[in-house]
This record gives structure tokens, C-alpha cells and sequence, in this order.
């Protein structure tokens, strides 16, 4: 790397393994932006990120990254996809020959690259600048102010201090975690006069201490919002997974007023999975975290309005109008309601598992604990896909991961590139016809015990570590007495309401209900909520789609 000085201009960072085209390169850069942006070059992928650490440490910031694609040891992408992390805010272009541009469509994907330059660049007043201008102008209109940060200072082994972390991960919140027994925890908590009994102590950004605070009082004070801006939408969308998200994108975009309100964060469990691969447009797979943040951003930059903590307990009918109430008696009322409130995980019964949930027990992937599983025994329950991304992500850290399943084969319930995956690894083992029947532990989990179903016999193994995914159940109990369900708490839509094709008892319409509509005209059902749904991304996507092109159709007969 050139020698630099100190300096407060942004740099412009330019890397290519080929001295003479990175030399050309931060040559035509220097002759225009020289005079007020630093210009930082480098001839591999380390040195380019040992370069922007530096500059990271001495508090410097970067408007623009702009890698060669094809380099030995890291390729553009790889470089781009880590310079992110150090710089979030910065642009990145990849320079990338014409074969190359499948690579470039891969970045788009991976990294949200901004822009892709073919070689060559000449003349760079055509080709080169105008990309580098645009670059610098979408830069200079972001808000680069560091985030002030939550602190959360917390026990290894309190439920509510994993769950406050799970809470603030997965709404994008950025925190610093301080164990309660270190010095810098014992510090915060004697400043904010707590005595560490009842954990975990959340200092604000501002400053403001809270002691175990509810998701709804933690959500307020990290500046989430938690109420609605107005009493009355087109369209209300119950339920933040993919299938919410997607309808609250299409209602937005399409000029309907919409707002979406979610019990803890966007995403549902789909945004929980480490990894998802068979979604349509990633050939590299995503992480269920990533694709719900950019579905959430696309939402909102279309005008949909999100309010978190919001748990819908009851849905009422007053002629055109629908009335989603909350626990505390408010309600917002719409037009329309499409429910896409998602399932959750079933619990695992038996002695002492209730009481170590949040303890070693955990349901979901439950990400921000997986870094404590490195070089640990752990234990995944069930055979779904789920269960088997959890175990192939936990397995990069982990000493081993053993996945209990209660059926004969993984290939009944997992698709078969995960089957695939997970017999392949070799630090994943799978244990058939077995199941979870008690768990036990002082403060935390230390052992379970698993029956062989074929057998008949326990046998007791140590575990610190356990992630359940054993089935879900629809979150549906709040629409009782108000829309049709299955036997199994589903929502029932469209031709599942239809009796020898007759509409359901109760409708009020002189048309069948709409494929996707429930028994209450102009309350729809879209994704794992609703009865016989496929059960994947994709699916919900499309039903959140098409449940807008319904909730039109019904407006229009209004």
C-alpha cells in the first residue's frame, strides 16, 4: 500500500492484483478526486483489508471500494462481502471483466454491490467517473453517524438476558453484551444502582438504565416503533415473516396506506434460519437474517409503515370495518386484514425442560448463542429443514452436533441437498427413532435424556447445548369464534371454506370467498398460517403477493 498521512478526507480504496492496472487505476482516480478524497490502493484482497482496518482504527471513513474481481487467494466478491463489516456505509463496486459478469450478478446478491464496471475503463471521463460520481453522491446522502449502542449486561445462564440479546439481534439493534461477573458489567451495574439479582440491566443509548425491562418498554426506549401513526388503513398486515413482509411491500408500493404489526421482530422463523439455499435468486444461499432486513428495508422505502411488540388478541367486525385489538386496548382498524401470522415452535414435554428454557434449552436457531457453542457438545432436536440448517451451522464452531430425530430417516421430512449436506459433515451425527424425554441441570443444562423408540431404553448423555425444532403450531387462538379453522388451528382460505361448493355458514357475500379469503369477507390468509400451505419461503412470498391482488379486488366492490 502507498505510503499515507493522517488525514480527515474519505478514502476511495482501489484494489488489483496487476501493479499496472491498480496503478492505472488510482491514477485516473487521484487526477479527479485527489483534492478531497484520499486515494488508497492496493494489489491483493489482505492488504486491502488490512489497509481499511487501519483506517477503521483511526476513526477514518471510506466512500468507496472499488475491487478486481478475479485475484489469487480472495476474489473481489470475498473482499467486498468483508470490507462491509468494517465499512457498512461504503459503496462497492466491482471491476470485473465481460466473462465475468455472472460474478458480478453473484455480488449483487451476496454483498448488494452497487454498481459493476466492465474492463476496460477508457476513456474514464465515459465510462470510469460518472460510475465513481454517482457512487460519491449516493454516499454523501447517507447517514454515516456510528449508531450510539445499547448495552445489555446480563448472566450466561439468565433466560431474560438471552432473550433481551435475541430481541435486539434480530431487530438489527446494535448492543455491546457485558457479563454481569466482569469488571466492566459490575462497573454498570453499582453506576445504575442495581444489585444483579434480577438481570438483565439494559442501559439506552441516552443513558437510561432499565432493569429486565418487557419487549414492549425495551423496543420504545432503542427507538423502535411500537404504535401506529394513524387510527385508519387500507390494509393491516398481521404477522412480520415472509409472507407478511411481502404484503406489506406489495399493499405499500401498489398506493395502499398499509401497516404491518409484528409480536417481536420481522423476519418469523424464517428469519431465524442460519442459512436458507434453495431460495430463488441466491445460488449462494442467504441467511434468513439478511433477507428478512432487505425485505423490511424495500417495505419501508415504499412508504409501509412497521410497528414491533404489537400482539394482536383479538380480531372484531363492525360492517366495512376490520379491528385488530392488542392487550392493552388499543386497536387499529382497516379496511382489510391479511393475516400472516406464521406458526410457532411446538415445545418439548418432559421433566425439567420447561425450567431450563433460555438455560441451555432454546427454541428456534437462536444465532447470538451459537458463539458460545464452539468447541461444545450440542444437541439438535428434530428432522425438518430447519433442524438440519441449525445443526450445519452450528456444526462450523461446535466440537460436535448430534441431530435427534424421532423418525426412521431424515429424508421424511428435510429436503435432500440438506440430507445430503448433513450426512456429508463430519461433524454432525444423526440419531434416528430417538427422542428428548427430560432434561436436567443446576442453573443450566447439563444432561438429557434420550429414549430409543425402537428399543424402549434411556440413556442419559451430557449437553449444555440444546436447539428444538420439533413441529410448529399456528399462532390462530385469538381468531376463535371469528374466522374458520381446521382442526388444527390453520386458518382456512378460499376453496378449503366450500361445502359441496357452498360458501361457509356466516358469509354475507353474493360471491364465493376469494382464493386466499377467509370466512370474514376482506380478511385474507397468506403463508404457514394458513391451512395446507407449502411450508416454504417462496410459497409465502407469493401468497403475500397475491393476497394484495385480492385485497384490491375486494376495495373495488366496496
Amino acid at each position: 500500500m502507498e505510503p499515507t498521512v493522517a488525514t480527515t478526507r474519505p478514502a476511495l480504496v482501489t484494489v488489483d492484483d496487476d501493479p499496472g492496472v491498480s496503478r492505472a487505476v488510482a491514477r485516473d482516480l487521484r487526477r479527479r478526486y485527489g483534492d478531497r478524497y484520499r486515494i488508497v490502493r492496493a494489489e491483493s484482497g489482505a492488504e486491502t483489508l488490512a489497509a481499511l482496518r487501519e483506517l477503521a482504527l483511526r476513526g477514518e471513513d471510506v466512500a468507496v471500494v472499488l475491487a478486481d474481481h478475479r485475484m489469487p487467494g480472495m476474489t473481489g466478491v470475498e473482499l467486498l462481502e468483508q470490507a462491509m463489516d468494517l465499512f457498512p456505509a461504503a459503496r462497492r463496486v466491482l471491476l470485473t471483466a465481460y466473462a465475468d459478469t455472472e460474478a458480478a450478478i453473484e455480488a449483487i446478491n451476496v454483498v448488494d454491490l452497487d454498481y459493476y464496471l466492465l474492463k476496460p475503463w477508457d476513456p474514464p471521463e465515459e465510462k470510469l467517473y460518472p460510475v465513481v460520481d454517482a457512487q460519491l453522491e449516493a454516499w454523501s446522502a447517507t447517514d454515516r453517524r456510528r449508531p450510539a449502542e445499547t448495552v445489555v449486561v446480563g448472566h450466561r445462564w439468565s433466560a431474560r438476558s438471552s432473550q433481551v440479546r435475541e430481541f435486539l439481534a434480530r431487530n438489527r439493534v446494535p448492543y455491546r453484551w457485558y457479563p454481569s461477573e466482569s469488571a466492566e458489567g459490575a462497573r454498570l451495574l453499582t453506576a445504575a444502582q442495581a444489585d444483579g439479582g434480577t438481570l438483565p440491566l439494559v442501559v439506552t443509548p441516552e443513558g437510561e438504565p432499565l432493569v429486565a425491562p418487557d419487549d414492549a418498554t425495551l423496543a420504545e426506549r432503542v427507538g423502535l416503533a411500537t404504535r401506529p401513526a394513524a387510527d385508519f388503513y387500507d390494509l393491516v398486515v398481521v404477522g412480520g415473516g415472509p409472507a407478511g413482509l411481502s404484503a406489506a411491500l406489495y399493499g405499500a408500493s401498489e398506493g395502499l396506506r398499509t401497516v404491518l404489526v409484528e409480536r417481536t421482530a420481522t423476519g418469523g422463523q424464517a428469519g431465524q434460519s442460519s442459512r436458507i439455499d434453495n431460495y430463488l435468486g441466491f445460488p449462494d444461499g442467504i441467511s434468513g437474517a439478511q433477507l428478512a432486513e432487505r425485505a423490511r428495508r424495500q417495505a419501508v422505502r415504499f412508504g409501509a409503515e412497521i410497528v414491533t411488540t404489537r400482539d394482536a388478541v383479538e380480531l372484531d367486525v363492525d360492517g366495512p370495518a376490520r379491528s385488530v385489538r392488542f392487550p392493552d386496548g388499543t386497536s387499529i382498524d382497516a379496511h382489510t386484514v391479511i393475516l400472516a401470522s406464521g406458526v410457532s415452535y411446538r415445545l418439548l414435554d418432559g421433566p425439567g425442560l420447561a425450567d431450563l428454557v433460555g438455560r441451555g434449552v432454546f427454541y428456534g436457531s437462536a444465532l447470538t448463542e451459537a458463539s458460545a457453542c464452539q468447541d461444545q457438545e450440542v444437541y439438535v432436536v428434530g428432522g425438518a429443514n430447519s433442524a438440519g440448517q441449525a445443526a450445519l451451522y452450528l456444526a462450523r464452531e461446535a466440537k460436535q452436533v448430534t441431530l435427534v430425530v424421532r423418525g426412521d430417516s431424515l429424508a421424511r421430512s428435510m429436503s435432500s441437498y440438506l440430507v445430503e449436506q448433513v450426512e456429508a459433515h463430519p461433524r454432525v451425527r444423526v440419531l434416528t427413532r430417538t427422542e428428548v424425554v427430560a432434561a436436567s441441570g443446576d442453573d443450566h443444562l447439563e444432561h438429557l435424556e434420550l429414549r430409543d423408540l425402537d428399543a424402549g431404553t434411556t440413556s442419559r448423555v451430557e449437553c449444555g447445548w440444546a436447539f428444538v425444532f420439533i413441529g410448529v403450531a399456528p399462532r390462530t387462538d385469538w381468531l376463535d369464534g371469528v374466522v374458520a379453522r381446521d382442526p388444527r388451528g390453520f386458518v382456512l382460505a378460499g376453496p378449503d371454506l366450500l361445502h359441496d361448493g357452498a360458501p361457509p355458514a356466516g358469509w354475507t357475500l353474493d360471491r364465493p370467498p376469494y382464493h386466499l379469503e377467509t370466512s370474514v369477507p376482506g380478511v385474507f390468509a397468506a403463508g404457514d398460517v394458513r391451512a395446507e400451505s407449502a411450508k416454504r419461503v417462496a410459497s409465502a412470498v407469493g401468497e403475500g403477493a397475491m393476497a394484495v391482488m385480492l385485497v384490491h379486488r375486494y376495495l373495488e366492490q366496496l
